[in-house]
Formats: C-alpha cells, structure tokens, sequence
C-alpha cells in the first residue's frame, strides 16, 4: 500500500494530524513534547483510494533524551519506506533553524515532501503561514488538526503526490489482529520484534517504553496479519503522569479491539496481582488469549528444557491464572528466541479451533445427559428445561470468534451462572476449544399471546 510519513520536529502536532487523517484516535496528543516515540501505522480512507499513514517521534531538540537515537532511528525507517514525507511545521511558533535543518535532511532522502503548516486556527494566521515558504517546499497546505480545518485540501494533495494507488478488492477484510499485553518491562516489544525479526518497536530496560499502541501491519509465512504492541499496564495508583494515564487507556482499548490477546508473563517474577487483573480484562471482553511466559533463559540458565522445572511454572501459572484455564500458555525466550515459532504454532492452534462447528444433535444429547446427571436448582418450585440447543454460525470475517451456543429454554431467569459454568465446562469436555472463551446465550418460551 502507499504509504505517507509524517515527520517534524516535536509538539507540532504531528500526532493530532495522524489520528484527524486515520479518522480515530490512535496516537497519544499531548503537550509534553517527545510523547511518540515507535512509529504508529494506519490507514486513511478519507480519498478516493485508501493510503498508508505512519506516525513518528519528533526529530531533534532532545526532548526525551533516554529515548532520542531511537526515536529518530525509528523515523529514519519510516523515511526511507516512504513514498512521500508529510513535513508538519507549527505556525504559531513560526520559522525555526531545526525546521531549516529538518529540510534540508528531507531534501536529502530524495523522497517527495508536502509541508503542513499546523495549528492556523483561524484566517488571520495565514499570513504567519505564509513565512514557511523561504523552505522551498510548495505548496504549503495550512491546516488546524485539533479543528479539523483544511483536511480535505491536505488529502487531495497527498493524493497527488502519492503514486497512482491499485483498486481495494472488496472481499479482502481486515487481517487477524493480535495484542500483546502485560505489565510493563516483561518483555512484549522485545518479542514483537523476535516475532519480526527485526527491531520494529523501541525496546529498552526502562519501564513504561512503549506508550501507543503500535498496530504493525505485516506478512507471516505467506499470511496477513496486524500486531499490536502496547504499552505496560500497571496499577492506577502508580502512574506517573497523564500520558501514562492515556497509555493504559490506549492498552485497553486494544484488548477490546483485538482478535486474540497474547497475555506477556515475565517467568523470573512469576504471576502478580496486576497480571490477574490484566487477565480480568482480556475474560471481560471475552477475547481469545494465550499465554506467554517470557525471559525463560533468566529462570532455566544453561537448561532451558529441564521438564520438572517446566511442570513446576506452568503448574504454578495455571493454579494462578485458574479463571483463564482454557488459555494454551508457550515458555518461551524472545531474547534467546526459544520456542518462539511455538508460540505462532499454539496461535494457530486456537484458529483452527474457532472454527470448529458442534453437532447439533451431540450438542443437544450432551447437554441433557448433564443436565440429568446434576440437575439444574429450583426456582420459586419451578426448574430450568432446556427446549433446543444449537452453535450460532461463527463469522468468517473473524478467524477467531469465541464458540457462542444458544440455548432455548422455559425461563431464563431460573439459571444461576454457577449452573452455566457447569454446562460450559461439560462443552468444553467434549470439545475443547483451547484459548476460546466458550459463551452460552439463553432464549425463553414465547408466551402464548404474545
């Protein structure tokens, strides 16, 4: 797909006029300057053929000194893949020597460059604007991304300057999404990039590195996929500032987003209480999940397939993590890259099971037979029957839609949940639906007049 980079130098807005031309909010906005730090991908369809657009961190000044040759290391990628550069300079602030500087390193690529002009809020900062022309860069667009003015000019120029771009086909649909959660430092951009093979996101031993959500769009093995690395999710309480407060937001919202979440566990501290709540968040939204044991080689040492010492963590992972039982877990090493092609083989393990369709009659056969060996509470002296049960057709657009039966019943409101976690468990015995939540919909009797 073609693809727009958007580069500048920090706090001009770069973030803003990504999300205003992905159409939602993906990128952090935020007045502390250096708050980007990997670069961000989405698509814009706002034209008339759909392009790529990558978000970058701001390029000199320093602002994020611990962080800054990886923060331009990371725009130097985006440059260099680019097919045009997106150059956003600030209006209010005005011509400045590192936008000078900026230029001429642009100039340098030999890529195709559309200066922006940002935060012209109004038509009296045009003529402000208008200085940016000693670049010799035309035309500049002027542009307000937090209003959203002068976007759709902003559009048809990047059009223009983009190569002609080929018709979507209309059957193609989103590829499978995977979010890597954890806590923070246990190791999830580290094994994006083991997954990559290559350094797509900044990795470092400060906790709290990654702050988007970064969806990278790539091709495994001849297949599509989105992988979305985001940022460490620690206890409210500890957080240090509002754009962690937005990181942990953003985290969340990919857990909801995502098609299977792969739950990063650092193997040297083991299960904490924020490991629990973050696996309370991915049974919330009733995702897909398997489990990652990373940094294997710091437990193991010199004797990473040492089986009592294998049994012994996933005995204790499983005791810890007992609500999400069904999830397969890997140990794995992305330092080392030790079982990490096991981890895809397990992924697409529960792929293949997702689509994995119960017999109607087995289905209902099982269901009775467990309901006449442990038969369900009384009510008000009246018992749940159940009518009919069948498997709701899976979606062929979501490769891993959770297995979801109906059941048609008297009276819904005469099921506790412990007697649907007793049904769940006895589906599960007989089809094992390995990383998939497994969810029971009840449908009561229609009256009579009605």
């Amino acid at each position: 797909m073609r693809l727009a980079a958007i580069i500048g130098r920090p706090n001009v807005g770069k973030s803003a006029l990504f999300n205003c031309l992905a159409g939602r909010k993906i990128s952090i906005v935020h007045d502390q300057p250096g708050v980007t730090r990997d670069r961000i991908s989405a698509v814009c369809r706002r034209g008339a053929a759909p392009f790529e657009i990558v978000d970058t961190g701001g390029i000199g000044s320093d602002p994020d000194p611990a962080f800054a040759v990886a923060t331009r290391e990371a725009a130097d990628v985006a440059i260099g893949g680019a097919d045009l550069l997106v150059f956003v300079v600030d209006a209010k602030d005005g011509l400045t020597p590192l936008d000078r500087q900026l230029a001429d390193d642009l100039r340098a690529s030999r890529r195709p460059i559309l200066l922006v002009a940002n935060k012209v809020d109004h038509a009296g900062m045009e003529p402000a604007a208008a200085e940016f022309a000693a670049l010799g860069i035309s035309p500049v667009v002027e542009v307000s991304a937090a209003h959203g003015l002068g976007i759709n000019r902003l559009v048809a120029e990047i059009e223009r300057l983009l190569p002609a771009g080929r018709e979507e086909d209309p059957s193609a649909f989103e590829p499978p999404r995977l979010a890597f959660v954890g806590r923070p430092n246990v190791g999830k951009s580290s094994l994006l990039n083991a997954i990559l093979g290559a350094p797509r996101t900044i990795v470092s031993e400060i906790a709290g590195t990654t702050r988007d959500a970064v969806d990278v769009l790539c091709e495994r093995e001849g297949e599509r996929w989105i992988f979305c690395d985001t940022a460490g999710i620690r206890h409210r309480s500890k957080h240090d500032s509002s754009v962690e407060v937005f990181s942990v937001m953003r985290s969340e919202e990919s857990i909801r987003r995502a098609d299977l979440c792969v739950l990063v566990i650092d193997a040297a501290q083991g299960v904490t209480a924020q490991d629990k709540k973050i696996a309370g968040l991915i049974q919330k939204a009733g995702r897909a999940c398997v489990l990652a044991l990373n940094k294997w080689d710091l437990v193991a040492g010199d004797n990473p397939r040492d089986r009592d010492l294998l049994r012994e963590h996933l005995d204790r992972l499983r005791e810890e993590l007992f609500f999400l039982s069904h999830a397969p877990a890997v140990i794995l090493s992305a330092r080392t890259g030790d079982n990490v092609r096991r981890l895809f083989s397990t992924i697409e393990k529960v792929r293949q099971h997702a689509s994995r369709r119960a017999g109607t009659g087995e289905l209902n056969r099982l269901l009775r037979a467990a309901m006449e060996r442990q038969a369900p509470p009384m009510r008000s002296n009246r018992r749940l029957k159940l009518l009919y049960c069948t498997q709701l057709v899976p979606s062929h657009l979501r490769p891993f839609d959770p297995p979801c039966f109906l059941l048609f019943v008297n009276d819904p409101r005469l099921v506790p949940a412990s007697y649907l976690n007793y049904l769940t468990a006895r589906i599960r015995e007989r089809w094992e639906y390995p990383g998939l939540p497994v969810s029971l919909r009840l449908r009561g009797r229609e009256k009579k007049d009605a």
